[in-house]
C-alpha cells in the first residue's frame, strides 16, 4: 500500500528530545516500512526514517530559534501534500483538524487521528461542519466530548518492542516524566515522594507558556535534596530513568488522550501509580502493570506495594498489548476499509477499538 504519513513540524519524526505525536508518527513510519509498505514521511528535514522523507523545513520549529511563525511552515505542508496526492492510496493526517477544509475539497481518502485533548468548547463548530471526516482516537476516553464525530476506531499507542530495556530491579527511587504544565501534576508527585519518604528523580520539559508556573509554583519544590530535576531529557536517558524507578508517578489532573510515558514505563517492567483520569483506567490494568489512585494519599499507599510487585509481568503485558507492530497492523486495517470505501459516503464505525 502506498501510505503518506504527515506529521506536525513542531518536532522531529522522531523527536530528539520530548515529543509524544512525532515520536508515534516514527514508530509508526518504520514499521510500516518493515512490513514492506510504500511509505512517505511529511516531516521537519532533521527528521530520521527509513521511509521517503519529504522535508518541508530544515528543522524542527520549537527548537528553531529562527522560526517565528509556525502556521507558515504548515502552510507549505499542505501544499507539498497537494503536490505528491496522486502518489498515495491513503494519507494519515497527524496534524489535528488543519487540513479538514482542503481534505473535504479534494476528495482524498484520509484517515486523521487526533491526538489531543477534545474536551475544549471552540471544536463544536468546527468538528460539526467536518463531522464527515473519518477520524481515529488514541484512546475510547478521548471521545467522549464528541461521541458523534466519524470515528473509524480506537487505536491505542505502541513502541517498538525492543527500544526500552526490561529491568528486573529498580534503583528504589519514583520517577516523573512530562511537561512542568499543571495538568501534568509534577507538585503532586514531589507531595507523594515526600510523603512516602523516597527519592524522586524529574525529566521534564518547562514550556514558554509553562515557565512562569515553572518559577512560581515548581522551582521552589525542587530545593529538596531528595529531588533531582533532570530537565528535559530523550532517550536513551529515558530508559535509564524509567527503568531504575521503583514506579513512575502520573498524577495527572487532566483528561489525558493517551500517556505515552505509561507504556514507555511499562517496556521497563516498571509499575505506573497514576490518578483515575482520562485514558489511564483504559491503559493500566491494577496490580499488573500499575495502581490507579485517586489522591496523594493513596498513592502513597500504593507505593507499599512496590517491593512484591512483579516486574516481568508488567513487562509481558506491554508486548501484549502495546507494540508498534499491533498499532501499526490496526491503522492497517482502517487504511484498506477506507480505501476499499472510497467513492462512497463514508459511514463511522461502531466506535470499538480495533484488535
Amino acid at each position: 500500500m502506498r501510505i503518506a504519513q504527515v506529521a506536525p513540524l513542531y518536532e522531529s519524526v522522531p523527536p530528539k528530545l520530548y515529543g509524544g505525536t512525532e515520536r508515534i508518527v516514527s514508530y509508526l513510519t518504520e514499521e510500516l516500512v518493515k512490513q514492506g509498505h510504500d511509505v512517505t514521511l511529511f516531516a521537519s528535514g532533521d527528521s530520521m526514517t527509513q521511509a521517503s522523507l519529504i522535508a518541508v523545513c530544515p528543522r524542527a520549529l520549537r527548537l528553531d530559534p529562527q522560526c517565528v511563525d509556525q502556521l507558515a511552515h504548515h502552510t507549505l505542508l499542505l501544499e507539498a501534500v497537494v503536490a505528491m496526492q496522486e502518489q498515495f492510496d491513503v494519507i494519515h493526517f497527524h496534524l489535528d483538524y488543519l487540513h479538514f477544509p482542503l481534505t473535504r475539497v479534494m476528495g482524498w481518502t484520509t484517515l486523521s487521528t487526533l491526538h489531543g485533548r477534545l474536551d475544549i468548547p471552540d471544536l463544536v463548530p468546527l468538528c460539526q461542519t467536518f463531522r464527515e471526516m473519518p477520524v481515529s482516537s488514541i484512546s475510547d476516553s478521548q471521545r467522549a466530548p464528541l461521541p458523534w464525530l466519524n470515528w473509524q476506531g480506537t487505536v491505542h499507542h505502541g513502541l517498538p518492542e525492543n527500544h526500552y530495556d526490561f529491568s528486573p530491579k529498580s534503583g528504589g527511587y519514583l520517577a516523573f516524566l512530562g511537561r512542568t504544565s499543571p495538568e501534568k501534576g509534577l507538585d503532586q508527585a514531589i507531595a507523594i515522594a515526600r510523603q512516602a519518604g523516597m527519592p524522586l528523580k524529574v525529566g521534564a520539559k518547562v514550556d514558554r507558556s509553562d515557565a512562569e508556573y515553572f518559577e512560581s509554583c515548581i522551582k521552589p519544590l525542587l530545593a529538596d535534596r531528595d529531588i533531582e530535576f533532570l530537565g528535559e531529557i530523550g532517550f536513551p536517558e529515558k530508559n535509564e530513568l524509567l527503568g531504575g524507578a521503583a514506579a513512575l508517578l502520573f498524577p495527572i489532573v487532566w483528561p489525558e488522550p493517551f500517556g505515552i510515558v505509561m507504556i514507555e514505563a511499562m517496556a521497563c517492567g516498571t509499575p505506573v501509580i497514576a490518578y483515575r483520569q482520562g485514558s489511564v483506567p483504559e491503559v493500566l490494568e491494577e496490580g499488573i502493570t500499575g495502581f490507579l489512585v485517586d489522591n496523594a494519599e493513596a498513592a502513597v499507599e500504593a507505593t507499599k506495594k512496590l517491593d512484591s510487585f512483579d516486574r516481568a509481568a508488567c513487562r509481558r503485558r506491554f508486548e501484549q498489548r502495546f507494540t508498534a507492530r499491533r498499532m501499526s497492523s490496526q491503522y492497517l486495517r482502517l487504511y484498506e476499509r477506507l480505501v476499499r470505501s472510497q467513492g462512497e459516503p463514508i459511514q463511522a464505525s461502531s466506535g470499538v477499538p480495533i484488535g
